[in-house]
């Protein structure tokens, strides 16, 4: 059996995943919410590239992938940001935010906010603006909405 064969027999497709209501549910609130036009959809490592590249077609935007340090080619810029059991790094790489373009940020999870606060902050150093915060839960009790600098969305969220 070729390489090919061999890895098209280790793959198999899942009828509707993802979601096709999650992204319409995500798509439908960004486009009544008022948000002036979004040019750029960043997605987090690694949810956050499940569907943002969706939701950035649906929007007639550039989707833009926020990895933790060494994943992306080309230069990048760092951020550091705090887990609960050390430092981390995300990347972008550098020319992938214009100045002046407006952003959302798209991850699965919100709690401490640390990641999402990151991405933010990304995106301010090339010049660009965020929009909004969206994820598809947030754990209300850690209070990580409170660490962002633009309003965030959630589908679901958990308080305790």
């Amino acid at each position: 059996m070729s390489d090919i064969a061999r890895i098209k027999s280790l793959l198999r497709a899942i009828p509707d995943f993802p979601k096709k209501a999650l992204v319409t549910n995500i798509t439908h609130h960004l486009l009544s919410s008022g948000l002036p036009k979004i040019d750029v959809v960043v997605g987090l490592d690694a949810r956050g590239f499940l569907l943002g590249p969706w939701i950035a077609n649906r929007l007639g935007a550039a989707f833009v992938p926020v990895r933790k340090a060494g994943k992306l080619p080309g230069e990048t810029t760092r951020v550091a940001y705090e887990k609960e059991y050390g430092t981390d790094y995300f990347e972008m790489q550098k020319d992938a935010i214009k100045p002046g373009q407006n952003a959302i940020v798209l991850d699965d999870l919100i709690a401490t906010g640390g990641s999402a606060k990151a991405a933010g902050e990304l995106i301010k150093s090339h010049g660009g603006k965020t929009l909004e915060y969206v994820f598809f839960v947030e754990l209300t009790a850690l209070k990580g909405v409170q660490q962002l600098d633009a309003p965030a969305y959630s589908l679901i969220q958990f308080d305790d």
